[in-house]
């Protein structure tokens, strides 16, 4: 584990040196994530400069009692949720129980790359890529999940279900075609 607080300390004292250094050495990372809650690309830069802003204005308060890039990911991701509330009216989905299912084959899956699943991901509705990143991605319980949006646990539950089955549908659609029109010209 890297040791920061050299850095940390020279970045409070207003070091533009150490503050670039900081920004480089977490901004790739971090511009990752952004990604995963910003609909398109120059969403994801305003989001990561704002974390980024939001960063250097509270570093003093951060007490290396855990990782600084685990700190600097909950401003980022925070950023990125109070964007998403300010930019979208979220209207709570209720508890649906069933949903059709989707099969898909191994030739369909293996055919996704990282890009194209994080445009499908940005395709989903405000609420359910929301819910979808800070389960999936972020690693949130459905209770914590609750407590960020103020929505139930079911709701939750139900918002991540039906993300799912929106990118299960969207997949299909985009590669299972890719398959078949492979299919006719093979």
């Amino acid at each position: 584990m890297e040791d920061f607080k050299p850095l940390i300390s020279e970045c409070i004292a207003g070091n533009q040196k150490a503050l670039a250094e900081l920004y480089h050495h977490f901004a790739p990372k971090m511009f990752g994530v952004c990604l995963r809650y910003a609909k398109d690309t120059t969403e994801a830069e305003d989001n990561l400069q704002d974390g980024f802003i939001k960063v250097f204005a509270n570093l003093k308060t951060f007490r290396n009692d855990g990782s600084l890039e685990g700190w600097i990911r909950r401003i980022i991701i925070n950023v990125s949720l109070e964007k998403i509330r300010k930019q979208h009216l979220m209207y709570p989905v209720e508890d649906v129980s069933i949903y059709d299912s989707v099969n898909f084959s191994d030739d369909v899956i293996a055919k996704i790359s990282a890009d194209d699943l994080m445009k499908l991901i940005q395709e989903l509705p405000p609420r359910y890529r929301l819910v979808f990143n800070l389960y999936v991605m972020e690693g949130m319980s459905h209770q914590e999940i609750a407590k960020e949006m103020s929505i139930t646990q079911g709701t939750s539950k139900s918002n991540l279900a039906r993300a799912r089955e929106i990118l299960k549908r969207k997949v299909h659609e985009t590669f299972g075609e890719l398959k078949a029109q492979n299919n006719y010209t093979a």
